[in-house]
């Protein structure tokens, strides 16, 4: 036929395009059916392809027949189209139903395809979704490429928006989807599925969260499947597909698939819960109703997997809706995560890994902390669980109890002991965290004390006002929260001591009842008593029914009232007594139970007043019947009771008469069949069961946080006991009010939370500290300790804050160093960042942390081998500075000194944290090992900085008022603890003391307004320095303090008593200021430039500036005295002055820095008699260029550019030429420096390789050398090329000022002054040359750098840098004071530098001069090529060359002209020779061009 020919293909159909793809696919399966087989299906195919062949084109107008499915075709068509498509869905022809589906799936894709997918609707579409349906094989074992294009078909019904798939049809769907992931033979195929189920799940929620059909999806791929946003309406469908089965057969493969499968799919849904979802009353009536039942139900199964999702789903539903599912979760927490936290002996790991991974995702969010603990520790009616969980993890973390028997291995056990320590530290932070969020700590700064106090007072006044009788308190029944913790306070306090009265009854039951009635938790009443024992979970039922037969009056009394309260009404017998007996177990004593049955006896028939003759009868049976429970049941007893003895036992006992057989025979057959057990009892081991129903959901003792019991640790998963229980809470719960959500805001609420854990999280902590010396293990219970002292502190818990600090400081191990590992270290480490976040909080707990840092101080100082405070406090001074100048040896043994040191073997013998002196015997010997072990623990603590210690008392100023208060007095406290020592006194804390009184003088300070009270005191402090001046250490900065106070003092007579005391301390006293630290320095410097600013008497300023010039030459004196000797002996440096180098270096030219600055400082003072002085500064200030370090020069030169910046616009014609002069001359004589360094290098022969050498940073540390020659050279070489670097450095830094000097001041500069600016920079320029012509000295520098593996002196730098800072000043006068220039002969210095770059240059090419005398005798010669260190010297001077020949060609012709003879020799011969680059060759050619070329052709 025509319609199956290829050359009519393309018209198939006819012009629409769903006729056009349905022709496609009908053509196709004409050509793959079977005639015979498939008649029907073909004739159908042939009808249909000439319906679309004859269908009109589609017309835009209003269609008024019937709708079609097919948009584009008529209903006849379209309806014939799709009944031959369902004919060629036939899963036994996979041939001919793959383009079946492939059509049906293009139509869906292209949006084709209308209507409503309804099993009760035969609709062309809904049987076509049907036929779709029947291609998947329910059993597994059909075709994989059919199975494949079948899942593509549903996930486009369920895509498509103009076909709605919803109810039983959706349903089928995820059911056909199932089928294939659980019976497909094809892996592939299997994903294909799991992935089409995620698909359509993503498409019906999202739809739903839209409220629309058209929305945008997208494409679930294999990586993503799991983190989905998608929705869900009622997940009904899934949990149902995730319950399907029974857990009989838990080891079916088939059955757990299904269920994993499942679960992820719900996990799914519920992790991508959005606030729609949160909100719907319908979703969250599904969670409770068929979500809470899955998770009951697979509770019960040993998976693995099964119980991770089961984890997995639980954490989202807490994280996302724990305020819906408070109850549930009370329910479900205890039987799923607390059942394997606490089982210690015998657990799984990966299932308690799992756990363990759960509580610490849970533990991250502070909220859900908070809120765990609000609902459920603070509600009578639900169980502990943030209380259980940290008990649970502490027991985790304790690990395995000695001699217990367990299933773990030992690095089982350590891993369970880290991760229960890693989430303890998680939760305590995140309690942390929500803590600084509520009082905004860090963001705002709030007051520690007062701002606690003040919200806590709030919290009170606003909250609910206890009733005074505690049993009367009622718990809300509605849906609001609250947001005080004042009502919760109550509650939680409540609960303790309700479950403090339960584990007394427990164990005394008349202890228990009389306790919980004293503290009114229950009435006094015999009625609130038995309503207590009836309706009170976690109460024993042995204990219960021995307090109910007790024969005391209120014992009976309680249980004629429990009796009197219960309803036999319509009961028979056997049913009444099993009633009566699920509440209490009846008591081993006859006594006992004839007292409780016989009041059963009477209630029963007081209920039943016809069903025997007396109460007599009743009681006689009641006993019968728990004889024959007990025989019937007791697996003890060989001869049972038989019917006919029971019948025989209860003859007569009606009043005489006999019961009715019929009677007795029911009641007999209802007892030997049923035994008669307590409602939670599984066996008669009730108390030693591991799950049981009470223990299980927090109900029962939980006071104290250890109970070990091994019986407790053997099952693993949850029995069908605790299972069914559980659906009965959940009946019982149907129809009730939801109970309340509390959520707390009040930061208060963190110390009940506190309380609770405190005590078991500092066990965990401390053990593992103790025993674990893992790293990982080791932070986590640092971390631990330190977020806990943060909350106890903010909280002010004094008692937890300084356990938890103590725990800290305690193993730090300070007071016994000689065992120190990395984690007292760490522990160093936590104290000192608790001292710096939480010092505001510390209050009485600084004394801890200060005892830490004094103990360090000594222990480093004792590392260093620095003498001891207590040979200071009992030698005299002369004696042991004669015993410091005999010391000179640097390399003397730390273990010598040590064996020689008390402190050290006090230290090595070590103590207890509480002592303050060692432990033993101070005749102990210690052996050099003990040293040696001693020496190498304190090597630790170079990991911490002494400038971290002190960063604490710099930062002292930070802490609000109460806190400095406290931590001074703690200070003072431990320096006297220090002093008070009989064998070693220290200062440490006592020089702190002063340190934190200067840190904090900005704090609020008296003056007093009595002149005669202020003069007092400068007499007092006079008298004290002048007699005791040589016992004045530390205390210099107050006396200075208190003589700066005294120069702003408007009483004359006080300001010159004060000025004449310092004028004698700096004149005969000056060393005592100098040898201590260079803050004292700087206190006298500021103390005389306060009298400077006197007001009083203008020869006191004079006389302060005079001793500001004396203190110069006192320092230049004990400084400069040493340096020359240092040029000669380099060697020797480390012997000179005292021996001591870094002091030499380091501490006079610190000296020299606020003596500088007060000096700059003075320039700027407008005073005339001040003024005068500034020729004198100025030669202070330019001497120190002078000096042969780097430091100090630098410090003369920043000095002089101060000096001109704060006066220059004031300064006249001459001070100007003075100033630059005395520049000039100071840097002029900075070149003796380079002659130094060539005689120094003069005999100095450098090796070929040495050995044994430094670096040269190691001379600046002067570390001794042998007697070697070769090292001794290298030292002095090494010396020398530092002094060269320095001395070049200083020299580019003094060009770099001219240069500013000149941008910033050249208007307040006259001739004159310019021209010393450029002697200057041409004598640098010079002498760069000078420099550069040494190539002896450059060899022995380039040999000795290679040895010592650093950097040559860039000395080719050094030079260009010099020339070409000449050149920019010579340009810029020309440029900007052309008259001045001309007048200068600025032109003539430019050309003469310009030719000595030229011939510098060309000197480095090795080509001799141009002459004409060679010209005239031209001889053959060998062009020797440069070599590599050339070409980079060459490389090094091209841009300065360029930059010369850029200027010689923009000159003008006629200067050109002039300048040409001189010039063009230079020119011909950098044509000659040989360059780095071709850029020199370029720049010859554009001069030759552009200047040269025109003259000749003029000429």
């Amino acid at each position: 036929m025509s319609s199956s020919e290829p050359d009519a293909e393309g018209a198939l159909g006819g012009s629409s395009p769903s006729a056009r793809v349905l022709a496609r696919a009908l053509d196709k399966i004409i050509k793959h059916s079977s005639w015979r087989r498939h008649a029907a299906l073909v004739a159908a195919s042939k009808s249909a392809l000439d319906l679309l062949s004859s269908s009109p084109a589609p017309d835009d107008g209003p269609d008024t027949s019937s709708p079609s499915p097919v948009p584009g075709l008529p209903a006849p068509a379209a309806d014939a189209a799709l009944a031959a498509l369902i004919l060629a869905l036939d899963p036994a022809s996979p041939k001919v139903a793959e383009p079946a589906l492939e059509c049906v799936a293009g139509l869906l894709s292209l949006r084709l395809l209308l209507g409503d997918v309804d099993a009760a609707d035969p609709s062309p579409v809904s049987n076509l979704f049907a036929a779709v349906l029947s291609c998947v094989s329910l059993g597994g074992g059909g075709d994989e490429a059919l199975e494949l294009a079948v899942l593509r078909v549903l996930v486009a019904f369920a895509r498509c928006p103009g076909v709605s798939v919803s109810g039983e049809c959706l349903g089928q769907v995820v059911k056909a989807c199932y089928n294939v992931y659980l019976g497909s033979a094809s892996g592939g195929n299997q994903l294909c599925a799991k992935l089409a189920l995620a698909q359509v799940l993503v498409i019906v929620f999202t739809r739903v969260e839209a409220d629309a059909m058209d929305v945008r999806v997208r494409t679930v791929s294999a990586a993503d499947m799991m983190d989905l946003s998608d929705r869900s309406l009622n997940d009904s469908s899934v949990v149902q597909a995730a319950q399907f089965g029974t857990p009989d057969s838990p080891e079916d493969p088939m059955l757990l698939r299904g269920k994993v499968l499942s679960l992820e799919l719900v996990r799914m849904v519920i992790d991508n819960a959005g606030p729609f979802w949160k909100t719907n009353e319908k979703y969250l009536e599904a969670v409770k109703q068929y979500l809470c039942l899955s998770l009951l139900k697979n509770s019960a199964l040993s998976a693995m997997s099964v119980f991770q999702l089961l984890c997995s789903i639980f954490m989202s539903l807490i994280s996302r809706f724990r305020s819906g599912l408070k109850e549930e979760i009370g329910m479900f927490f205890p039987m799923l995560i607390l059942r394997v936290l606490e089982n210690v002996l015998q657990p799984s790991f990966l299932q308690k890994m799992t756990v363990l991974n759960f509580l610490e995702k849970i533990s991250k969010e502070p909220q859900v902390v908070i809120d765990i603990f609000v609902n459920f520790d603070c509600d009578v009616d639900a169980p502990n669980i943030f209380e259980r969980i940290i008990n649970g993890l502490l027991k985790t973390a304790l690990g395995v109890p000695t001699g217990s028997t367990t299933t773990l291995t030992v690095a089982q056990d350590q891993t369970f002991r880290i991760e229960s320590v890693k989430c303890l530290a998680t939760v305590v932070k995140s309690m942390g965290a929500w803590m600084d969020q509520q009082l905004r700590i860090g963001e705002f700064s709030p007051g520690s004390s007062e701002t606690l106090s003040s919200a806590e007072n709030h919290n009170i006044h606003n909250g609910e006002e206890g009733s005074g009788i505690d049993y009367e308190l009622q718990l809300d029944t509605g849906s609001s929260d609250i947001t005080d913790s004042s009502s919760l306070e109550q509650r939680r306090a409540y609960k303790i001591e309700l479950q403090k009265g339960i584990t007394l009854f427990n164990k005394k039951p008349s202890k228990g009842i009389d306790f919980l009635i004293r503290s009114k938790k229950i009435g006094n009443s015999p009625e609130d008593v038995a309503s207590f024992l009836r309706n009170t979970a976690g109460l024993n039922a042995t204990m219960i029914g021995d307090y109910l037969g007790e024969r005391d009056d209120f014992p009976l009394k309680v249980m004629h009232a429990y009796v009197d309260a219960l309803n036999f009404e319509g009961m028979d017998f056997g049913q009444a007594i099993r009633f009566f007996l699920q509440g209490f177990r009846l008591p081993g004593e006859a006594q006992k139970i004839d007292r409780i049955m016989e009041k059963f006896a009477q209630c029963y028939c007081k209920c039943n007043p016809n069903a025997f003759t007396s109460a007599d009868t009743a009681y006689v049976l009641a006993y019968s019947v728990i004889l024959l429970n007990t025989d019937a049941h007791n697996p003890t007893v060989k001869n049972k009771m038989s019917k006919a003895d029971f019948m025989r036992n209860n003859r007569g006992i009606d009043d005489g008469k006999d019961l009715p057989e019929d009677y007795l025979s029911t009641l007999y057959d209802q007892i030997v069949n049923n035994e008669i057990k307590m409602t939670v009892d599984s066996s008669v081991a009730q108390t030693k069961q591991s799950n049981s129903v009470g223990r299980l959901l927090g109900l029962d003792n939980i006071i104290n946080f250890v109970n070990w019991r091994s019986a407790e640790d053997k099952a693993v998963g949850a029995n069908d006991l605790l299972i069914k229980h559980i659906q009965e809470k959940f009946k019982a719960k149907r129809g009730k009010s939801e109970s309340t959500f509390y959520v707390v805001a009040d930061a208060t609420i963190l110390r009940f939370m506190m309380e609770s854990c405190w005590a078991p999280m500092m066990a965990a902590f401390s053990v593992l500290l103790d025993q674990c010396d893992d790293k990982a293990a080791t932070s986590q219970c640092l971390k631990g300790l330190r977020f806990s002292v943060h909350i106890t502190s903010v909280m002010c818990m004094q008692t937890q804050r300084d356990a938890f600090l103590t725990s800290i400081a305690k193993f730090t191990s300070l007071h016994s160093a000689a065992d120190m590992k990395q984690k007292n270290i760490d522990s160093m480490k936590a104290i000192i960042s608790i001292a710096i976040e939480d010092g505001n909080y510390l209050q009485e707990a600084w004394e801890h942390v200060l005892t830490c840092l004094s103990r360090f101080e000594h222990l480093h100082l004792l590392g260093e081998g620095v003498p001891t405070d207590a040979s200071f406090l009992t030698v005299p001074l002369i004696e042991s500075e004669e015993k410091t100048k005999k010391s000179t040896s640097v390399l003397s043994s730390k273990k010598t000194n040590a064996l020689q040191n008390p402190a050290v073997m006090a230290a090595v013998r070590g103590g207890t944290y509480d002592s303050t002196v060692a432990k033993g015997s101070a005749s102990a010997l210690v052996t050099p090992e003990q040293i040696n072990n001693f020496l190498s623990s304190i090597n630790l603590l170079d990991q911490i900085g002494i400038v971290e210690l002190n960063h604490i008392f710099a930062h002292s100023q930070r802490l609000n008022s109460d806190a400095i208060v406290a931590f001074v007095k703690a200070l003072c406290k431990v320096s006297m603890t220090e002093l008070q020592s009989p064998t070693d006194p220290r200062i440490f804390c006592l020089t702190k003391i002063v340190e934190i009184a200067h840190y904090n003088m900005n704090r609020i300070r008296l003056r007093s307004n009595a002149p005669e009270v202020r003069e007092l005191i400068v007499r007092c402090v006079s008298q004290m320095v002048l007699s005791r001046v040589n016992n004045i250490k530390s205390g210099w900065k107050g006396v200075f303090m208190v003589f700066t106070s005294a120069a702003a003092d408007d009483t004359r007579s006080t300001v010159l008593l004060a000025f004449e005391t310092v004028e004698k301390i700096v004149r005969d006293y000056f060393h005592h200021i100098t040898e201590t630290e260079t803050t004292t320095f700087t206190d006298c410097v500021t103390c005389l430039i306060a009298f400077t600013s006197s007001q009083f008497n203008s020869d006191a300023n004079l006389n302060a500036i005079a001793f500001l010039r004396f203190c110069a030459v006192k320092l230049a004196e004990e400084g400069f005295a040493c340096q020359d000797r240092a040029f000669e002996q380099p060697r020797n440096s480390a012997m000179v002055c005292g021996g001591n180098a870094t002091v030499q270096k380091d501490g006079h030219i610190s000296l020299w820095v606020p003596l500088l600055a007060g000096l700059a400082k003075l320039t700027t003072d407008p005073r005339l008699t001040i003024k005068k002085e500034l020729g004198r500064t100025a030669s202070i200030v330019t001497f120190f260029i002078r000096s042969p370090y780097k430091h100090c020069a630098t410090i003369g030169v920043s000095a002089i550019m101060r000096l001109a910046e704060g006066v220059g616009n004031k300064l006249s014609k001459e001070e100007w030429k003075e100033i630059l002069i005395l520049f000039r001359e100071s840097v002029t004589h900075t070149f003796i420096m380079f002659s130094k360094i060539v005689r120094m290098m003069q005999d100095i022969d450098i090796p070929d390789r040495i050995d044994s050498y430094s670096e040269t940073e190691q001379y600046l540390d002067h570390e001794m050398y042998g007697n070697d020659e070769e090292e001794a050279n290298m030292e002095t070489t090494s010396y020398a090329i530092v002094k060269l670097k320095n001395h070049m450095a200083l020299l580019l830094m003094v060009i770099q000022n001219i240069i500013k000097l000149y941008e910033e001041h050249s208007k307040y500069l006259h001739a004159e002054h310019i021209s010393i600016l450029l002697e200057m920079m041409s004598a640098i320029a010079t002498h760069s040359s000078e420099v550069s012509s040494e190539s002896s000295l450059q060899m022995k520098f380039h040999k000795a750098c290679s040895l010592l593996e650093v950097s040559e002196p860039a000395i080719v730098h050094f030079e260009n840098e010099s020339y070409q800072s000449y050149l920019k000043l010579l340009q810029a006068l020309q440029h900007d004071y052309p008259s001045l220039s001309e007048e200068m002969n600025i032109e003539s210095q430019v050309l003469d530098t310009c030719e000595q770059i030229l011939r510098t240059y060309l000197k480095c090419t090795g080509h001799k001069p141009y002459d004409e005398t060679s010209q005239r005798n031209p001889s053959l010669h060998c062009a020797v090529p440069l070599s590599a260190a050339k070409k980079e010297e060459l490389a090094a001077r091209t841009p300065l060359v360029l930059q010369v020949m850029k200027l010689l060609g923009n000159l003008e012709r006629d200067s050109f002209s002039r300048i040409l003879p001189c010039f063009f020799p230079l020119l011909v011969d950098l044509i000659r020779c040989e360059h780095s680059s071709g850029e020199v060759q370029h720049a010859l050619y554009n001069i030759f061009q552009s200047a040269i070329l025109p003259m000749i052709r003029v000429e």
